[in-house]
């Protein structure tokens, strides 16, 4: 056929699974069932803002090595509550186990994500994941959410003991898909760990911008949408 790629990896968190969206729903959920309103979580939409906040530089760390697994999973939750003068770390830990029971459970993705990605596997493309979640929830997500039949090979950062940007873990993945460079791409939200990383690999990358970011992005190609890739593939 001549075309350039047969493999094409994909994020799931803020790429194909609307994390934002099912993270809200969820700790909603738990502000209800937990009281935190009656504990002096005066403001559920602060509360989820300064959750999101916490989430990000907490993954950061985590990426880096800085921090371990179960420090990231309570330590978000612990800080988001001493937003809220709440010092109560049984309770972080309960929201913190909850919301991971939870949130996997939800469904909610991107525009056109099913569609393309039948549009994609119809037209002959192998499609895998490359997700720095953890295990069990990466694969909890993708089985709520329909999205486990459309992809060969999953790999998380867990399975393969590296995490994006490092490029053992692209590594892995063409290793274990039986994938070359050449046929390879990446195709992810984040410019830092999708974009540069699949680059410091060595992979052809497309940064999706959900987020109508301005800037120019170094990236072989860059979609506003999933239904735009329809114009790549």
């Amino acid at each position: 056929m001549g075309r350039k790629y047969s493999h094409l990896f994909f994020d799931l968190d803020h790429t194909l699974w609307d994390f934002e969206a099912n993270a809200k729903s969820t700790l909603n959920e738990l502000y209800t069932s937990l009281d935190l309103a009656g504990k002096g979580v005066h403001d559920f939409g602060l509360f989820y803002k300064n959750y999101l906040a916490h989430n990000d530089k907490l993954w950061e760390r985590y990426r880096k090595g800085y921090i371990k697994q179960e420090e990231l999973r309570t330590k978000r939750m612990t800080l988001t509550l001493l937003d809220f003068k709440i010092a109560d770390e049984k309770l972080a830990k309960d929201l913190g186990t909850k919301f991971l029971d939870l949130l996997p459970t939800r469904n909610l993705l991107f525009p056109h994500t099913i569609e393309i990605l039948q549009y994609l596997l119809d037209t002959g493309y192998k499609l895998h994941l490359i997700t720095n979640g953890f295990e069990s929830t990466q694969r909890s997500k993708l089985k709520y959410s329909g999205l486990q039949p459309y992809f060969q090979e999953i790999i998380t950062s867990e399975c393969s003991n590296c995490l994006k940007p490092q490029k053992e873990i692209f590594e892995f993945a063409l290793n274990r898909s039986g994938a070359s460079l050449e046929e390879s791409i990446m195709i992810g939200d984040s410019i830092e760990v999708d974009i540069d990383g699949a680059r410091g690999a060595g992979m052809d990358q497309v940064f999706v911008n959900h987020i109508d970011f301005k800037e120019p992005v170094e990236a072989t190609y860059v979609v506003n949408s999933l239904h735009e890739l329809k114009s790549i593939f």
